[in-house]
């Protein structure tokens, strides 16, 4: 249910960025999402949908880029994507880990007339 406050600052924001660039009308709306950030696109584009009726966003299409999973072992600094949930290091087997990326959740860019 998360995407719902998402959404509502994703069209806030993008709708400030477009009065300040003094656009007409929003064509497209870039986003970046991580695999582990737990959002749900299509989720997001239906409440984007609903709640962007009558703005000048209403029909803007939304581009989701995703971000795949990239570890650091804490050990020997190796970077890796985790496969079939082993997130062990592929190099030392260390299991002390951190995430690099994958969480991401944010607007990258706007398309607007």
């Amino acid at each position: 249910m998360h995407e719902a406050s998402i959404t509502e600052s994703l069209l806030s924001l993008a709708l400030e960025k477009a009065t300040e660039a003094q656009a007409k009308k929003i064509i497209s709306i870039n986003l970046v999402v991580g695999e582990l950030s737990g959002v749900v696109g299509d989720c997001v584009q239906f409440y984007f949908d609903a709640i962007s009726r009558g703005t000048i966003a209403d029909g803007a299409k939304l581009c989701f880029e995703t971000k795949p999973t990239q570890i650091r072992c804490r050990k020997c600094q190796s970077v890796f994507t985790p496969a079939d949930h082993e997130w062990s290091c592929p190099q030392c087997h260390e299991t002390s880990v951190e995430i690099v990326t994958g969480r991401e959740c944010y607007m990258e860019s706007i398309e607007v007339e």
